[in-house]
């Protein structure tokens, strides 16, 4: 299918892409590939995740041949959702991001850093996503290209507002069964579902914004501070709620 929108949504962890990504789902002219990076990412960090082993035996952890084969593949529908963790853009030839489209998924670090923790006891500023998500802005812009940037707090808050506006600047309609999808398991899930997705797997739509009420924890500030400044350089291009 040659006027396929190849659209990589790169986020950071613990920013409601897996329910953006039963957004897209939604769409009758989409196919949603979840995290296609992931076994790449573990393969060569060696990162210590919950069942890291386990994801590496089910996938491919060959980067530039999932990029290859997965990524700039063959197109079934005219919209292919790849939900990626920009964090997973780990030693691969980036040059395969002129060829897709990219937008980015971004969540203020007050509200990730406590709940990426509860995954990662001791979250580190490579886990965040925010780096690499901070050069794929970049290539954006030295490409001429509009960003495409979506605030985890702003989406909650307005989701049809938000989710409307981007699908007008990706150049696709928008489509009222992106608003909610059925609860549970969803067939294209990773097999690290279980580690991960069960609050999203108890939702039939986006949940309703509500600030944290916990302390920020005081062990993780000298991070938050490592955030923050990447953080507000994103926001700068977020879509707005218009609430």
């Amino acid at each position: 299918m040659s006027d396929c929108l190849k659209l990589s949504m790169w986020s950071g962890p613990r920013n409601v892409s897996t329910a953006l990504m039963y957004s897209f789902r939604q769409r009758a002219d989409t196919i949603v590939v979840d995290e296609p990076l992931y076994g790449h990412y573990l393969r060569v960090t060696g990162a210590d995740h919950p069942g890291d082993k386990e994801v590496m035996a089910h996938m491919d952890c060959d980067g530039e041949r999932v990029v290859r084969k997965v990524i700039l593949g063959p197109c079934e529908r005219s919209v292919h959702f790849f939900k990626n963790m920009a964090h997973h853009l780990v030693d691969l030839d980036r040059s395969f991001l002129s060829r897709i489209t990219n937008a980015l998924l971004i969540r203020h670090p007050e509200e990730m850093l406590p709940s990426l923790a509860k995954r990662l006891p001791d979250p580190t500023l490579c886990d965040t996503g925010l780096v690499q998500q901070t050069e794929i802005l970049d290539v954006i812009l030295q490409s001429n290209k509009e960003p495409v940037v979506l605030d985890a707090r702003k989406l909650l808050m307005n989701p049809r507002g938000v989710l409307e506006q981007a699908c007008q600047k990706l150049g696709i309609p928008f489509e009222e069964a992106m608003l909610n999808w059925p609860a549970g398991p969803k067939p294209e899930d990773g097999i690290w579902a279980r580690y991960w997705y069960e609050n999203v797997h108890a939702s039939t739509t986006f949940a309703r914004y509500r600030p944290k009420a916990n302390p920020f924890p005081e062990r993780l500030k000298p991070l938050l501070e490592e955030c923050l400044p990447l953080y507000e350089r994103l926001r700068e291009y977020a879509i707005a709620a218009h609430i």
